[in-house]
């Protein structure tokens, strides 16, 4: 019996929520809200459609197409370049519009529909470390939207209704817009106050929101208080408290997550030394994740920081970042990066080569997996430092560096070993594909007060519906 049985054969279940798909003309038919999440990000740009049976609450995958980012457009003469990805790729509104439209159309194409049956675009990037500030996210923003006109997609698909008359008749009996209004809260959480503190924070409410609806197929109550971690190209999420109705952000995360999978991934030579990545890599590996492994991703540690973000940086991890501003709206900001700003990514592909050398791709990913549960450890061993977490709270984790090979179980264990007293992971931890998708898809909803009063997202773990709290609330507030 290898080490890796060993170390599993008693160990916990990851919650693991499952995609349930159905097909475009059947969800067109019955008319479930079909909404696309358009996501450019560092190394991936993504359509996502998913269609919501309103009745029940559930949310199906209709189709997923994806791009690499890498292969966008280079600037042409005349264009101004706005931002780029971690990896250095240029951007500019027109060729980030172009590639947007490209994906959407083919999405819808794909799924067998029409752009007319899509009820909702929701937009986000995760491009957020080549900014030089929080608020150049603006202009990424404004070009997704060029892409879904480009598309065909009518302005008021990606504005929220002002009154049941605006939402598409199938569905004005599910909303409780004349009762509650969208206030800027998603799934019960609402927006730090003040300047904007870190450029992806609306890759970590998506994905937060994202956790939530995926979580509704396993057994974990991934409501608030939670820890949401989003293994991207570079660190995303958010911790919550139980406040009512809203619960307050009183943590963000950001830097680097899937750019270090990446630039270890890169040791094998057989990759692009630059751009390559780790999805790049044969899907068929069986992790060889043994003492070894932990052994070098330990020493890939070595220079990994994780911490809370000092208030004098201006970038942790190459995303932009306000310290100050975190400290003004009261929540604290947990980076993860290499180095300064990634100086010492180089140093992580030696380990990447030392372990093909060594064990071939077996290897290579066992260290990929244990390196990001280590990320894990750490990230949650931060937080309760600072006092951001308890026994209470829900922890969710999705991204592709955190959920693909043997990571779930990997980090399923290393919760029960190291934080035993505190959560159980079989019933507080649950891991989430695409929960950026997923938030897009709920946050349309909330957008148009699409609830199901029966089956919340919103609230406390463990507690009911917050909607009679909600009209409290703004009533009070009006």
């Amino acid at each position: 019996m290898g080490l890796f049985s060993k170390l599993f054969r008693r160990g916990p279940k990851p919650q693991i929520a499952e995609s349930e798909r159905v097909t475009g003309p059947l969800a067109v038919s019955r008319d479930y809200y079909i909404v696309a999440s358009v996501e450019l990000g560092n190394t991936t740009t993504k359509c996502i459609l998913t269609a919501t049976d309103l009745k029940e609450g559930v949310t199906y995958l209709i189709h997923k197409e994806v791009r690499m980012t890498r292969d966008v457009r280079p600037p042409r003469s005349g264009e101004e370049v706005f931002g780029k990805t971690v990896w250095g790729v240029e951007l500019t509104r027109d060729s980030v519009a172009e590639m947007v439209a490209d994906t959407l159309k083919s999405a819808v194409k794909n799924a067998n529909i029409k752009i007319d049956d899509v009820h909702f675009v929701v937009r986000s990037t995760g491009v957020t470390a080549g900014f030089a500030s929080p608020e150049e996210v603006g202009e990424m923003i404004k070009a997704l939207a060029d892409g879904c006109l480009k598309a065909g997609v009518p302005p008021n698909r990606m504005t929220a209704a002002m009154s049941k008359e605006q939402i598409p008749e199938p569905f004005r009996e599910h909303s409780l817009i004349d009762k509650v209004y969208f206030d800027g809260a998603v799934t019960g959480v609402k927006p730090p106050a003040g300047k904007e503190v870190v450029a992806n924070e609306m890759e970590g409410e998506l994905v937060m929101a994202g956790i939530k609806v995926g979580a509704k197929s396993t057994k974990v109550d991934f409501r608030n208080p939670c820890m949401a971690i989003d293994y991207g190209t570079t660190l995303a999420g958010r911790i919550t408290n139980d406040e009512l109705p809203y619960a307050d952000t009183i943590g963000n995360l950001c830097g680097l997550a899937g750019a270090i999978m990446d630039a270890i991934a890169r040791g094998c030579g057989e990759i692009d030394e630059e751009i390559g990545c780790a999805l790049d890599l044969p899907s068929d590996v069986e992790p060889d994740v043994g003492e070894k492994a932990r052994e070098l991703a330990e020493e890939a540690h070595e220079y990994i920081d994780i911490r809370e973000i000092p208030a004098n940086r201006e970038r942790f991890g190459t995303v932009p970042v306000n310290p100050k501003a975190a400290k003004k709206a009261g929540l604290k900001l947990l980076g993860c990066d290499v180095g300064e700003n990634g100086s010492d990514l180089s140093r992580l592909t030696e380990i990447g080569r030392e372990a093909y050398e060594e064990g071939g791709y077996e290897l290579l990913f066992g260290v990929l997996d244990w390196t990001a549960t280590l990320i894990a450890k750490r990230l949650i061993e931060t937080a309760l430092d600072l006092d951001l977490i308890d026994e209470n709270t829900a922890i969710g984790i999705t991204g592709r560096a955190g959920t693909t090979g043997k990571k779930p179980e990997l980090i399923c264990r290393m919760i029960a070993e190291e934080f035993g007293d505190y959560w159980d992971p079989e019933e507080d931890l649950v891991f989430v594909d695409d929960g950026l998708a997923r938030g897009a898809a709920t946050m349309a909803r909330c957008m148009n007060c699409l609830g199901t009063p029966e089956n919340p997202l919103g609230g406390n773990r463990g507690g009911g519906c917050i909607l009679g709290l909600r009209i409290k609330h703004q009533q009070e507030g009006s």
